[in-house]
């Protein structure tokens, strides 16, 4: 059964369930903390627990947006929601006893309690849910409100279906802002909770429960109405994850997720670089920038390749790498099934089509330029111009179907450097893929520290790629992954969007207690730091299973 296929988790014995969670947080006493609190605060025991956990992406940045696949895995640090059904007090106009209304708690004192319930409105003629979730700043109620909201939308079409009220009690151990996915992780785990209080998760009455990919789906659909445009990796990484395992998702023709066991003896070390890139004053030259260097790139190298695009009338189809690649080969025209090409005719073409990017490059630049470019100053870009007429659309044409819908700033756009770095990064989420299927499937006396050697240079490779050719790295991670690697790391590289956030290295389990000490040492931004606040900024994972519902029997 594939991983989407397969029903949500909802155990009713804590020994499985922490026997799938991995090994190096102490579950038992932070599910049996949870527990005593939300006895103690709403004078009942919770009737469910759900869990969502972070995910950190081991190799394949920005290549998702151009549907390529990726390579996250589930850490073991998770967010959990206790929760329970609440009996409303008859005829009482107090918020807490409104129908389906929500009182929501915080173990961490710095987030305050909230009572909120859902609201009829109409829209359009027709009735719609409403929850005041502000988008404007992320608050940490507005995921809870957002996973309700889809429950809600779904499950309870018009004023007359009532959802259950509710007390939840929230607790998290993902460190929020640090780029791996505390969001998703929130979303995914308050979706969970209000479908298990409403009697939503189980077969009953005929009624057919949701499967990894309808949450998967579901919670992507939640977290845009926190204001956040989600591709899916985040919350199918933590969703479908198999515990020691990566993940590998594509996107193309659809979303999907299947296994790739890592081998064994091994941990990945999450530092934080303490560095924080503001999204919302950057993107124009940052992200947004990249998207758009990244489209355009691709109907430029669809124009000079021959390769079909689907412009109709006034119509003109945005592409994607991945589908410019497929149409170069033919893939549409029966090459594989299901419109994929599979794996290993993907790393052939990748392979093929990075001998074909010199159309990108400015009016007399050669790729032997490039080549002997070795002090990085030749500038690969071309001008806004240059880029309008290699798309072969009118200015008015371009402007619609590229920048009509966001900001970028630039003099220059990079679009060779950005596909050079898309499809050697997609060939090496490939290379990395197969290294750890090799490795499931090899004899024990197979070396171990061989394969891991392998997985580390392909992410020193990226954290390269990502620094010299997409430009999304910053002077603190190209130390930090330095350091990482001095201090013994098979392979280092940043992880999440860049400019900020993460580091991801893998290393030997043994080694992890010295590895952690020697980058407490040298990294200038921990010193002072000790703790549990140092433990928040770099700690060790093994990959973890995915979202699961603890179901308290009497």
């Amino acid at each position: 059964m594939l991983l989407a296929d397969q029903p949500i988790p909802v155990y009713t014995d804590l020994a499985s369930l922490y026997g799938s969670l991995g090994s190096s947080l102490n579950h038992a006493e932070r599910w049996d903390t949870l527990t005593r609190e939300f006895t103690q605060r709403f004078g009942r025991p919770p009737a469910y627990i759900t869990r969502a956990p972070g995910r950190v992406n081991l190799i394949g940045e920005h290549i998702d947006y151009a549907l390529f696949g990726v390579l996250p895995a589930a850490i073991e640090r998770d967010i959990l929601i206790a929760c329970a059904p609440r009996n409303a007090t008859p005829g009482s106009t107090e918020p807490q006893d409104q129908p389906g209304s929500v009182i929501l708690e915080n173990l961490n004192p710095k987030y305050g309690r909230q009572i909120f319930a859902p609201r009829v409105v109409q829209t359009q003629g027709a009735e719609s849910w409403q929850l005041d979730i502000d988008t404007s700043e992320l608050r940490w109620e507005s995921y809870v409100k957002a996973g309700y909201y889809g429950v809600l939308s779904h499950y309870f079409p018009n004023k007359d279906s009532r959802a259950v009220p509710v007390d939840v009690l929230v607790t998290g151990s993902v460190p929020p802002g640090s780029g791996v996915s505390s969001s998703a992780a929130m979303v995914v785990a308050s979706t969970l909770a209000f479908l298990a209080v409403n009697n939503k998760l189980e077969a009953t009455n005929g009624h057919i429960p949701l499967s990894k990919g309808d949450l998967v789906t579901m919670s992507m659909e939640n977290e845009k109405r926190v204001g956040v445009n989600s591709g899916g990796m985040d919350q199918a990484a933590s969703i479908l994850s198999t515990p020691s395992s990566s993940l590998y998702i594509t996107f193309y023709p659809t979303l999907s997720g299947s296994p790739a066991p890592l081998p064994k003896s091994h941990a990945f070390v999450i530092a934080n670089s303490l560095v924080v890139s503001d999204k919302a004053t950057t993107a124009k030259h940052r992200y947004n920038l990249r998207v758009v260097e990244t489209l355009v790139g691709a109907r430029v190298l669809a124009k000079n390749l021959g390769v079909k695009l689907h412009d109709t009338g006034s119509k003109y189809e945005k592409v994607t790498y991945r589908e410019v690649l497929g149409r170069l080969v033919g893939e549409m025209q029966g090459c594989g099934s299901g419109g994929d090409m599979g794996a290993e005719a993907l790393s052939v073409a990748l392979k093929s089509v990075l001998k074909k990017l010199a159309c990108l490059l400015p009016k007399g630049v050669t790729e032997q330029d490039v080549e002997k470019n070795e002090s990085r100053q030749l500038q690969l870009g071309v001008t806004m111009e240059e880029m309008i007429e290699k798309s072969g659309l009118s200015k008015k044409v371009f402007d619609e179907v590229y920048l009509s819908w966001v900001e970028v700033e630039a003099n220059h756009f990079q679009l060779y450097k950005r596909a050079k770095h898309v499809f050697s990064e997609s060939l090496r989420v490939l290379q990395f893929r197969k290294i750890c299927l090799d490795s499931s499937s090899a004899s024990p006396s197979t070396s171990t520290s061989s394969e891991l050697e392998k997985l580390g240079k392909l992410m020193n490779e990226s954290q390269a790629s990502c620094q010299y050719l997409f430009e999304c790295s910053c002077p603190e991670l190209d130390l930090l992954t330095k350091l990482c690697r001095d201090a013994g790391a098979f392979g280092s590289r940043l992880t999440g969007a860049g400019w900020g956030g993460c580091t991801v290295s893998l290393v030997a389990e043994d080694q992890v207690d010295s590895f952690i000490r020697k980058i407490k040492e040298t990294y200038p931004a921990y010193k002072g730091i000790e703790g549990d606040k140092l433990n928040e900024v770099i700690f060790a994972t093994r990959p973890s299973s995915g979202a699961c519902v603890y179901k308290f029997t009497e």
